[in-house]
């Protein structure tokens, strides 16, 4: 129904920032919720940030609140992550997420329809 590919990892110094990306390809990019998990080796799946389908609402868990922000751009079906002042907690396997028509911002990943394969991000001290 939707493909997603991250793109935009790397390896970055503590302060630093980087900017992840979602393409999406397949059915219309505008209907879906969008979302931002992060995996670290041996430690759950956990929310990052959400962005609604219909615009305007967004949602960040608290440790990054003020650092990063989430938007989308319907007209070239992405949606990006901006992170900055990155910290070394912040290393971890990044996955965009897609909620079909999501009547309410998720923090919860299995309520999630669509994911990508991840992208790495490594924060050095």
């Amino acid at each position: 129904q939707v493909q997603l590919v991250e793109s935009g990892g790397g390896l970055v110094q503590t302060g630093g920032s980087l900017r992840l990306s979602c393409a999406a390809s397949g059915r219309t990019f505008s209907n879906y919720a969008m979302g931002w998990f992060r995996q670290a080796p041996g430690k759950e799946r956990e929310f990052v940030a959400t962005i609604s389908w219909i615009g305007g609402s967004t949602y960040y868990t608290d440790s990054v609140k003020g650092r990063f922000t989430i938007s989308r751009d319907n007209a070239q079906n992405t949606v990006n992550l901006q992170m900055n002042s990155l910290k070394p907690e912040d290393t971890a396997i990044y996955y965009c997420a897609a909620r079909y028509r999501g009547p309410y911002p998720s923090l919860r990943a299995p309520d999630y329809d669509h994911w990508g394969r991840g992208t790495p991000v490594t924060v050095s001290s």
